[in-house]
């Protein structure tokens, strides 16, 4: 797995950082970052990314999931959207947090530097048909967890 906007253990880009810390910074534009990955298992039926931060007992930031098998990468600021325009059939987890959103939320670590994990799962199944618009994150990470079968990860410091 790998980003164009930031390297493994790097620093995350601030345009992908929250815009709900109450600060009018312009470049904070809660934009999820460009993502690709390659590799995955033949048996793959889905895909499905899941962001925690690593610092903040790993609090779940993102999850994505339904990505069709034959998508390899995601683009900058998908849409916070419970079914986002891009990658066609994907459907996001709504966020109750900080902020309240479906899809993306950005790192929120005003006075410190936490570790941001996003890891894609190969699932086995084309869509994950026990979640919909009202699920947890948590509900649907464990779902995701429990289809599995190959997995890869980035680190992002913000």
């Amino acid at each position: 797995m790998s980003s164009t906007a930031f390297a493994n253990g790097g620093v995350i880009p601030k345009v992908h950082e929250c815009t709900s810390g109450g600060g009018n910074d312009p470049a904070k534009r809660n934009e999820s970052p460009p993502l690709a990955w390659s590799g995955a298992p033949t048996a793959a039926k889905s895909y499905a990314i899941v962001m925690r931060d690593l610092d903040n007992a790993n609090l779940i930031h993102w999850v994505i999931y339904d990505i069709p098998s034959s998508t390899a990468s995601l683009p900058q600021n998908v849409d916070h959207q419970y079914r986002p325009s891009v990658p066609a059939g994907a459907r996001q987890v709504y966020y109750r947090g900080s902020a309240s959103l479906y899809g993306y939320q950005g790192p929120c670590s005003p006075s410190t530097v936490n570790t941001y994990e996003f890891v894609v799962h190969a699932l086995n199944q084309s869509s994950l048909t026990n979640l919909n618009s009202n699920s947890s994150t948590q509900t649907a990470a464990r779902a995701i967890t429990a289809a599995s079968i190959g997995s890869a990860r980035i680190t992002g410091e913000s």
